[in-house]
């Protein structure tokens, strides 16, 4: 089933047009890619299906509903959760009251998502009680993830989840996404610069440049086609 369909959306910061008719389709249950250089649109992109940005023009919809008209607190009401390149979490609270913070329109099953997001990432239940800007990185990228999770969402945005982060960690982080996907059934649209590790996580991506729509297609036709290997992965 299509749960989410942007067509032919164009937006802006001011007079500077940052997307050019752009559309994309996710299917319920996959983990679509986006991927292309800094620059290429690809936050602005996510920006916009979440509502920072309202396109001037084209259609989103999520579950075949409109959403473009919407501000974010309401997208966030339909089930979608935004992981954005700057973490939200909250540094003096501690790992388990963001984690409630996370679950604050899912209460009735706050043990339920609990219990998930510690059986996928066990450091956060080792460090419960230890306040979130005393985590490593990789740890408070983790608690992102997992506090986005306990709203129990139809939907997950993710921007640059690499960023400033070991490759060892980015690892086991798609790794954990990629099994959240196989056996929990997570829809995951996700932005990423590590072009090959992304592409060896998802089935589907399109290439983003210059804010538009370059190229799309299987992650396996992808990595090998002779454009995306010169320009992107150096080969």
């Amino acid at each position: 089933m299509k749960l989410l369909e942007v067509k032919n959306v164009n937006s802006f910061y001011g007079d500077f047009q940052a997307l050019f008719n752009v559309s994309l389709d996710l299917y319920e249950g996959e983990i679509l890619g986006i991927i292309g250089p800094n620059g290429a649109g690809k936050t602005t992109l996510l920006n916009t299906i979440f509502g920072f940005i309202r396109p001037r023009s084209g259609e989103i919809r999520f579950l075949d509903k409109r959403i473009d008209g919407l501000q974010p607190h309401e997208i966030a009401k339909l089930g979608i959760r935004y992981i954005r390149e700057t973490l939200s979490v909250f540094p003096e609270l501690t790992v388990l009251e963001n984690l409630k913070i996370g679950a604050y329109e899912n209460w009735d099953n706050f043990r339920e998502m609990l219990d998930l997001v510690y059986t996928y990432f066990p450091v956060l239940k080792e460090r419960k009680d230890q306040r979130a800007g005393t985590l490593s990185g990789g740890e408070r990228k983790m608690l992102g993830i997992a506090q986005a999770l306990m709203g129990k969402p139809k939907l997950l945005l993710i921007d640059e989840l690499s960023l400033g982060l070991a490759p060892i960690i980015v690892d086991r982080l798609l790794s954990a996404i990629k099994e959240l996907n196989e056996h929990e059934k997570l829809t995951v649209l996700m932005v990423e610069q590590q072009i090959t590790k992304l592409l060896k996580c998802v089935r589907r991506a399109y290439l983003m440049e210059v804010g538009k729509i370059v190229m799309k297609g299987e992650s396996s036709e992808l990595l090998k086609n002779p454009y995306v290997r010169q320009k992107y992965l150096g080969l």
